[in-house]
């Protein structure tokens, strides 16, 4: 699709906009398709070609308004016309919806938070839900103090690969000669960043292991990073220590037992669905039995705090099918349930002009989104967290619902970008805050094991990035 500005300065907002409606576009790639958008003497025009579909619009800009707002505006309604679909979040693009509204309602008021969401055309419920996320972040957010640090610790490995995933995951099969030397490192940079840590003064307030599915690693494993983590790190202020157990078919009660020895409270079994045929679809590779399986054992074991995953929108689910998996998680007594929407793959193009404009399954997605809202809410689950992805189905957003006083603090700590991230691992992004200051810097690691592993000498001397950071603020 050729995206052409003219006139102004509001190409990332356009971008953002059209990428909204049609995110496996390929912006800049000449296959017929086309979005000009232009100012003139106080008029915005829009014209637009998909396919066989043609659009023309202008506007002229409103007392006060700015030439961005304008546009984006006259850009979503000519695209909401031409395509059938208005996304639920209007012209928003942000990730963190909740933090858009925190922000506003700081700087003007509650009320004109609200009326500023719905300028930029999202959807009341949308705008309701925003707020209270937003209350519910902001008292955990309180306990954040300026010394405040979080710990992420990347487990970049999974028993398979799933269809849908987008993360830094490698399968057994590829890469099980990997774990045991990534496993020693990772307990060398733990090492490390504790005593960049201690030596800064700062507060350890959770914990989140993630990955890839961190039960990959066997007990033994998990036991030697759980040590590291005690050695190198003060817990005694530490609020929460969490385990992304993830994959049922990877949880055995050794493992869970050698998670229980280390203190860790909450952990994550995730299925995704509750539709045997569903995780055939894709590719998860367990079956429903091996997931409440896991949970009994789990629960058996004396975990009392467990969070599970669904998707909306995977391939082979529909509604019913997905209502029983939010009622089956219900069920099973989880603290607490992230529900997220399907992020689609880049590589997945719409190749037909039929295809092209069929909402029926960005329909669908909201309906599974919609119901897991009132159904969770009804059986005393709260929204508490919440992000969006550029690339999902129907432009939707992925929610975390938890019973009270079983809200995931790092989730939310993170998503805020509270305090500081301090994390270990390939793929792990190192997020600096200091305060009360805006300022955040990042520090990469590898992205693959392999890169990790062979060039852990440089991700330890890039650790050095934390000390000169605090040093400067």
């Amino acid at each position: 699709m050729i995206l052409k500005n003219i006139n102004h300065s509001c190409s990332y907002q356009t971008e953002k906009i059209a990428l909204t409606f049609l995110p496996l576009e390929k912006l800049g790639e000449d296959n017929g398709n086309y979005i000009t958008t232009e100012y003139n003497n106080g008029v915005v025009f829009v014209d637009a070609q998909l396919f066989s579909k043609k659009i023309h619009k202008e506007n002229k800009i409103k007392q006060n308004e700015d030439i961005a707002h304008a546009i984006s505006v006259l850009l979503f309604e000519a695209l909401s016309e031409l395509t059938g679909f208005k996304p639920p979040w209007g012209i928003l693009y942000g990730v963190r919806p909740a933090r858009l509204m925190h922000s506003r309602a700081e700087r003007f008021s509650e009320e004109r938070a609200k009326e500023l969401f719905r300028e930029d055309l999202a959807q009341d419920k949308k705008i309701d839900l925003a707020f209270e996320v937003m209350q519910r972040e902001n008292k955990i957010i309180s306990l954040s103090k300026d010394n405040s640090f979080s710990l992420y610790i990347s487990i970049p490995f999974c028993p398979s690969r799933c269809s849908y995933c987008s993360f830094v995951s490698h399968s057994i099969e590829n890469a099980k000669d990997l774990i045991e030397p990534y496993t020693k490192l990772l307990c060398k940079e733990l090492e490390e960043i504790g005593v960049i840590a201690d030596s800064l003064g700062l507060n350890l307030e959770t914990i989140y292991f993630g990955g890839g599915t961190p039960t990959t690693l066997s007990a033994n494993q998990l036991d030697r990073v759980l040590c590291a983590v005690e050695k190198n790190f003060d817990l005694s202020n530490l609020r929460e220590l969490t385990v992304e157990a993830g994959r049922p078919d990877t949880i055995t009660e050794e493992k869970l037992t050698a998670l229980l020895n280390h203190g860790v409270g909450r952990i994550s079994i995730n299925p995704q669905s509750f539709n045997d045929d569903v995780l055939d679809a894709i590719g998860r590779k367990h079956s429903v039995k091996q997931t409440l399986d896991a949970f009994e054992l789990a629960k058996k074991l004396g975990f009392k705090n467990i969070n599970t995953d669904l998707i909306a929108g995977l391939s082979g689910d529909n509604l019913d099918s997905f209502k029983h998996s939010v009622k089956t998680a219900e069920a099973l007594g989880a603290q607490s349930i992230t529900v997220h929407n399907l992020s689609l793959k880049s590589g997945a193009f719409l190749v037909t002009e039929n295809e092209y404009f069929d909402i029926a399954r960005k329909q669908e997605a909201a309906q599974m989104i919609d119901f897991a809202y009132s159904e969770l809410k009804s059986n005393g689950y709260n929204p508490y967290y919440m992000y969006r992805q550029s690339k999902s189905l129907g432009n939707l957003e992925n929610t975390g619902y938890a019973k009270e006083g079983f809200e995931c603090l790092y989730n939310i700590f993170m998503m805020d970008e509270t305090h500081s991230v301090f994390a270990a691992g390939a793929g792990g992004v190192t997020k600096l805050k200091k305060g009360s200051y805006n300022n955040i810097e990042r520090i990469y690691n590898y992205k693959y094991p392999y890169e990790y592993i062979n060039n852990f000498d440089e991700v330890i001397n890039k650790k050095q990035g934390i000390s000169l950071f605090y040093n400067a603020y």
